[in-house]
């Protein structure tokens, strides 16, 4: 009965996928190459690698600190939105300059709150410069320092719904390592075409070799081209539905090192000068996750909560200066 039973378990069909499963598998589909749909059994092989691609999205968002208001009361009173701008003035130009926040606040939707949501981004960068310092009593001039500033300040995606907010970001986020992949295949293609052109050179000369007494010549060719043929043979196995759809499982199953957050800290004073004392008093620590994508540049991510009528009114000052500046 034992054995019936296995085997009865064994015949019965897979339970159907979820719906969200189902339209990320057909996304993933789309987006990196529709020849995958060829190979086999393709939604069993690829559903838990998407489903684990998912939940790591998910976790990434999650892991993103905020809300937190970005605005001039912001830039007094919080030592990191201090430090992620020069000046309050900067925070208008990145509110007034962004095309995101522009769009949105075209669309109706920006009015069914008094303040909308966004994923901002910024690059951590870091100077040296020669500064004035503070030794108990003494001043000292031309003291080596090490200075942190932020710049590309970003949203992404606003939204006046926190949880809509969420959402879109975890599907920028699967889009991203959608993206890695396919550039990784874009590479491979690219590597195809170039051992194509270097096979057909390569014949061409060893019929120019054949027949002639250039003996050692004809061989280091020959084996240039057997080398040359195993490359491109293996390429192409790849490309195929089957190997291809087997790399897409490993790199969702593995999405770490194409999209990850990592914790970091840093020390500074109010003009941003790095300071190894956290005690200090004139000091405050910062802790923020910087966000790795496939160009391995690092950037700060965290959730900002802004006011929409202070957004309205930056992009129309920076619309009325883009404007004085053709005129003149």
């Amino acid at each position: 009965m034992n054995l019936l039973s296995a085997v009865a378990d064994f015949l019965k069909p897979a339970p159907p996928l979820e719906p969200h499963l189902v339209r990320a598998l057909r996304r993933v589909a789309e987006r990196v190459d529709p020849v995958l749909r060829n190979a086999s059994h393709f939604d069993q092989r690829l559903a838990g690698p998407v489903e684990h691609a998912l939940g790591y999205c998910d976790g990434l968002v999650a892991a993103l600190p905020g809300p937190i208001a970005i605005d001039r009361q912001a830039f007094a009173g919080d030592p990191l939105v201090h430090a992620l701008f020069a000046t309050a003035g900067d925070i208008e130009q990145m509110l007034g300059r962004s095309q995101a926040v522009r769009d949105f606040l075209a669309n109706p939707a920006c009015w069914e709150a008094d303040h909308f949501y966004a994923m901002l981004v910024a690059r951590r960068q870091q100077k040296k410069q020669l500064g004035m310092t503070r030794r108990g009593e003494v001043i000292e001039n031309d003291v080596p320092q090490l200075v942190l500033y932020f710049s590309d300040q970003t949203l992404i995606e606003p939204n006046c719904d926190l949880a809509a907010t969420r959402e879109h970001l975890r599907c920028r986020a699967l889009e991203s390592l959608l993206q890695t992949f396919q550039e990784h295949l874009e590479a491979l293609r690219h590597e195809r075409e170039g051992l194509r052109a270097d096979v057909s050179v390569e014949r061409a000369h060893l019929t120019v070799l054949r027949g002639t007494t250039a003996g050692h010549e004809y061989q280091v060719h020959t084996r240039h081209l057997a080398e040359l043929d195993t490359r491109l043979r293996q390429i192409a196995e790849s490309l195929m539905p089957d190997p291809l759809l087997d790399a897409l499982a490993d790199f969702l199953m593995s999405p770490e090192p194409a999209l990850s957050l990592a914790p970091f800290s840093i020390t500074v004073d109010r003009l941003g000068v790095v300071h190894d004392d956290a005690d200090d008093s004139n000091v405050h620590t910062l802790y923020f996750p910087e966000l790795s994508t496939r160009d391995k540049r690092l950037h700060l991510a965290m959730l900002a909560r802004i006011s929409r009528d202070e957004a309205l009114e930056a992009v129309e000052t920076v619309r009325d200066q883009q404007h004085r500046f053709m005129l003149i």
